[in-house]
């Protein structure tokens, strides 16, 4: 597989790269890149054949997407990629003379006019390739998302939408919706997905192979844990997760160490980083469509893509698949096994 290959975005046309440049890092203080850095490594990722980019507004306050906006325009490639961003999280900064707005957040109507308006003056484009709803927030019900982001594609001010962040049965309504009503659906879902964050394997995955969504995991490298930055025992570090991140210290648990130690054995037999082997195997998960690199450096992002030269064995992805396995749910406790036995007397259904 090759960074300049491209699969098609779940049930839909849309061609993506199999890893798809984050920008979160983008004009980011506290744990991200200068305006330089963030030239480098997106020039970087298009020299490399990279064709997806995602971004959000509320990324560094709007400037990820002012700078990517630049980028784009100054190197005249607005057709040839996959613009991608996001809205529902609260973009505003308030201040000295006013709080904070709660009109400013949200996946109402409203606000999805408000974000989309200021989204494409700072992308410097008039459409948006996939736009996503990056968060529900318990509120706007599913035909309002439904209908507002369907009258979006047909003005083309957006060309497709997905959901981020979501409950699985919130997908599955927004996708049914919109298929009874033959109008625009969901393409893809985008959530946390890594060798230590696999519960969406319980309810999201099966759900989206069902209606026909792709899955992009973000964070696949665990905020940097996976990427052998850390050593358990140790303290400290240079790593985002050292100082202030929105994971605060939750993957430094014995399970996640464990995790890591297998990663590290596996990186070692086949001499790639821990980086590559975690991204080699996300990349190989089931519904899996397009991987999001948060890359800082250059460096970085060159030892990312080098992920898709990985060729791991059955039996080494499988040693690190049994080393993350999820902590067992009510409903994954439903084995196969145990419908079998309890319902069909033990025989078999074929399906």
């Amino acid at each position: 597989m090759q960074l300049a290959d491209v699969r098609p975005l779940g049930r839909s046309g849309l061609l993506v790269s199999p890893l798809t440049l984050g920008t979160m890092t983008m004009a980011n203080s506290s744990w991200g890149s200068t305006d330089e850095e963030s030239a480098a490594v997106f020039d970087a990722y298009i020299e490399a054949g990279g064709r997806s980019v995602d971004t959000a507004d509320v990324y560094s306050g709007g400037r990820s997407e002012g700078l990517l906006g630049r980028f784009i325009e100054e190197r005249g490639i607005r057709d040839e990629i996959v613009l991608a961003t996001k809205y529902a999280f609260n973009a505003d900064p308030g201040g000295s003379s006013r709080p904070t707005s709660p009109l400013y957040g949200g996946s109402s109507r409203k606000n999805m006019h408000r974000a989309l308006e200021g989204s494409l003056r700072r992308l410097r484009t008039d459409h948006i390739d996939l736009y996503w709803m990056h968060v529900w927030d318990r509120v706007t019900p599913a035909e309002e998302v439904v209908e507002s982001l369907t009258d979006m594609v047909r003005a083309g001010t957006i060309r497709y939408y997905a959901l981020s962040d979501v409950p699985a049965w919130f997908a599955v309504r927004v996708a049914t919706l919109a298929e009874v009503n033959g109008v625009p659906g969901p393409v893809a879902l985008q959530l946390e997905y890594s060798l230590v964050a696999r519960t969406i394997e319980y309810e999201h995955v099966p759900a989206a192979q069902a209606i026909g969504l792709g899955i992009v995991p973000w964070s696949p490298l665990a905020g940097g844990f996976l990427a052998g930055k850390y050593r358990r025992g140790e303290t400290g570090g240079e790593g985002r997760l050292s100082g202030d991140n929105p994971f605060g210290d939750s993957k430094f648990t014995d399970r996640n160490w464990d995790v890591l130690e297998a990663l590290l054995e596996v990186a070692d037999e086949v001499a790639a980083t821990p980086s590559q082997v975690a991204l080699a195997w996300a990349a190989t998960r089931p519904g899996v469509a397009s991987v999001i690199l948060g890359a800082r450096t250059v460096e970085q992002l060159t030892d990312n893509v080098g992920a898709l030269d990985v060729e791991l064995s059955s039996e080494q992805l499988e040693r690190l698949t049994t080393a993350g396995e999820p902590t067992p749910t009510f409903s994954s406790g439903l084995t196969d096994e145990l419908v079998r036995n309890a319902v069909f007397a033990g025989a078999t259904v074929l399906r």
